[in-house]
């Protein structure tokens, strides 16, 4: 197998681990709100916990990395997060579940930034967008896996309890695997210091060639992920509503994800095809009807539609990220995309906490009305990055119109 193929096929695993750890707390939100008598804000917050560990250590883990090299920092972190949710597995509490979800979030941070890069760094331009796309991919096998085994386990009979503390021991070993298979492929190794202060003046800063094209693709992330976290948060709460059966409501993330490891595959090559701006809008106006649609189908109708939604509601991000090697120099996507992924952990945050108060003080369908009509503010956005593009200071990808 070739040195690139090795490295995205290690990304993946990793991806899949702790895509899968974050994500396994979808199902269980439910479980945690009647365990320990939760307000829709509360739930906001606990899952928001994940999501301010993120915010605050994605960026520091790519600057982090480009000094001490990300091998062995990637390796810790995923450590880490299993160490976590085996202490999970323990809460007590309120208070306690946050504060170990908090840490999980500490370790789950350096995963995205480093990872990213580093698929990105073992491609070339013209194949970049592909092969984080299928980086993406595996992360959605991880959150159906993780998700599906949790629902599984919790209709068997098993405790939260146990299935998080399942999840954390897996993590443990997968993070000392990670570190010993990266160190064979000598890839994130710590750079020497003449590398470290050798720099090159165009490779100083942000290395960002195109600013408003930047700003433009953040912006469009904004309101992707607050899209996407408010919907996952909120979907099985929405059904249960209505009526339909826990046991039902509970595998409504699990169609989600199904949906979406399709869509993160092939919206990476589709935007190769047809170019970042067409594939980003058919896919923000796909996840915006269908969650729209949801609110007035029956019960079953609107459970069997959701991985239809999946794809558009996760294929965006494969397109976005693949869009920052094309905007940033190489020797800086670390921190770019530790950039890039903050805003999308800040926006994961504010997005739960601020549906869960809507749906406080509404309710849950007029929430989810309100979620989907945010995701039409991104076709705007588009329009910017389009005439960034045309402007002439980077060609996005070959077929943008």
């Amino acid at each position: 197998m070739p040195r690139q193929r090795q490295v995205l096929a290690v990304c993946c695993g990793t991806h899949i681990q702790h895509d899968g750890m974050l994500d396994m707390l979808y199902p269980l939100l439910p479980l945690l709100a009647q365990s320990f008598g939760l307000s829709y804000a509360e739930v906001g917050l606990v899952r928001a916990a994940n999501k301010m560990a993120m915010a605050g250590f994605q960026l520091p883990a790519g600057l982090l990395a480009e000094r001490l090299g990300g091998r062995g920092l990637l390796a810790l972190g995923t450590i880490g997060a299993g160490a976590a949710y085996l202490l999970l597995g323990f809460s007590a509490g309120y208070l306690s579940l946050l504060m170990v979800l908090f840490l999980a979030g500490c370790g789950n941070a350096v995963q995205h930034p480093l990872c990213s890069s580093m698929v990105s760094a073992a491609y070339g331009a013209d194949r970049r967008r592909g092969a984080l796309g299928t980086y993406n991919f595996f992360g959605d096998v991880g959150k159906l896996t993780f998700a599906g085994l949790t629902s599984l386990a919790i209709g068997t009979g098993y405790s939260w309890n146990v299935t998080v503390q399942a999840a954390g021991v897996s993590g443990v070993i997968a993070g000392i695997a990670l570190y010993y298979a990266l160190r064979s492929l000598d890839v994130a190794g710590a750079p020497d210091r003449a590398a470290r202060s050798g720099a090159s003046p165009a490779g100083q800063g942000w290395g960002i060639r195109d600013r408003t094209g930047f700003a433009a693709l953040c912006g469009i992330a904004i309101f992707d992920a607050s899209t996407r976290t408010g919907f996952l948060t909120f979907v099985a709460f929405l059904l249960i509503e209505r009526g339909l059966a826990e046991s039902w409501a509970a595998l409504a993330v699990v169609m989600v994800f199904s949906g979406g490891m399709v869509g993160k595959l092939a919206c990476g090559f589709l935007a190769d095809r047809i170019g970042v701006i067409r594939t980003v809008v058919l896919t923000e106006l796909g996840t915006g009807i269908g969650i729209l649609t949801i609110l007035w189908l029956p019960n079953m109708a609107a459970f069997f539609l959701l991985p239809f939604i999946g794809v558009a509601l996760n294929g965006t991000s494969s397109v976005l990220y693949g869009t920052i090697g094309d905007l940033v120099d190489e020797n800086r996507q670390q921190r770019a995309f530790g950039l890039f992924y903050t805003l999308g952990s800040v926006c994961g945050i504010l997005a739960p906490l601020g549906y869960g108060l809507l749906g406080d003080v509404f309710d849950i369908p007029v929430t989810m009305a309100v979620i989907g009509c945010v995701i039409f503010l991104t076709i705007p956005l588009c329009l910017v990055l389009r005439r960034s593009v045309n402007r002439g200071g980077i060609r996005v990808c070959s077929g943008t119109p």
